[in-house]
């Protein structure tokens, strides 16, 4: 095994939802989809997908898979080109239906940032560097 990430895979009772999040709001483009399952999304590098706990459940056995969750269990954070990207991306994503968390403001560690929450309740994060 080589230790690098392939893919992340976030879990949610709430896949309607969230696909639609991913795809409208965030604008990703989903290239395999099992219907009421999963859907993976086009990305450079790092794949990542949504499933259901029932899916995960059924593939491994595993019954912890039925517990189902809310609140900030993944965070995933979008690089801008600058801050002026930050501001618009912000705006834009809240506009489409992105819960606001946290406006963009420059922060102590060199970075502009600003938070917002999918329907699941996970915070993501946008920034550049300063």
């Amino acid at each position: 095994m080589r230790p690098q990430i392939d893919m992340i895979g976030c879990l949610t009772s709430n896949l309607e939802a969230m696909k639609v999040f991913f795809r409208d709001v965030i604008g990703f483009e989903i290239i395999f989809e099992m219907e009421g399952n999963y859907v993976e999304f086009k990305n450079e590098g790092t794949r990542f997908a949504l499933s259901t706990h029932e899916v995960m459940k059924e593939a491994t056995g595993h019954e912890d898979f039925t517990t189902h969750k809310f609140g900030h269990v993944l965070e995933l954070a979008f690089r801008c080109d600058d801050a002026a990207d930050v501001d618009q991306s912000y705006a834009d994503i809240s506009e489409k239906g992105a819960t606001p968390i946290k406006a963009p403001a420059d922060m102590p560690w060199g970075q502009r940032t600003a938070f917002f929450a999918d329907p699941d309740g996970n915070i993501h994060e946008l920034f550049c560097d300063l």
